[in-house]
């Protein structure tokens, strides 16, 4: 008797000390941020003209910071583009960092990513205040506009884990 009794104690205790909600794990190779930091005042553009990054608050926001040049970014485009389609509430954000005269909207429909947008950084603003040293560079951001997390390198945008990680963050 007793010892059914501490059995089920043990049990119940045991349930107690467990988290009520462990989320998904963030995907690499995106690394938390210690102190997340308010995002740069910065803008990109497109055809339509300047976008300043905040008016996207209230919203997650996956700054990537690619370029044409760059192979492993060009790499990362279809799972970036997979990401978008499959967490609608995440704004994915894919800012073309060349200098040069490279028609990245026609770059973008010859790789079958057009649905990511024509977006443009020329002048490399947010790399700089980023502090974004190589590419890809990809940034998470909260809806109150912190930067809480930072990815250097490709990532695997389009994984069951990474998406699953991001409808947890949108609901």
């Amino acid at each position: 008797m007793y010892r059914k009794i501490a059995t089920i104690l043990a049990v119940l205790y045991g349930i107690a000390l467990a988290p009520v909600h462990a989320g998904p794990a963030m995907p690499k190779p995106l690394a938390a941020e210690k102190a997340p930091k308010s995002a740069p005042a910065v803008s990109f553009s497109d055809a339509s003209g300047k976008h300043p990054l905040a008016s996207y608050q209230g919203h997650y926001v996956l700054l990537n910071m690619w370029a044409t040049w760059c192979v492993p970014c060009v790499q990362e485009l279809p799972a970036l583009a997979k990401l978008k389609d499959a967490v609608p509430k995440l704004t994915v954000l894919a800012v073309d960092m060349d200098r040069g005269q490279v028609d990245a909207a026609g770059f973008l429909k010859s790789h079958n990513v057009a649905s990511l947008g024509s977006l443009r950084d020329t002048d490399v603003t947010l790399m700089r205040s980023f502090g974004a040293f190589a590419l890809p560079t990809t940034v998470l951001i909260d809806p109150k506009g912190k930067v809480i997390a930072v990815a250097n390198g490709p990532a695997e945008w389009a994984s069951p884990d990474s998406i699953t990680y991001f409808k947890s963050l949108t609901g």
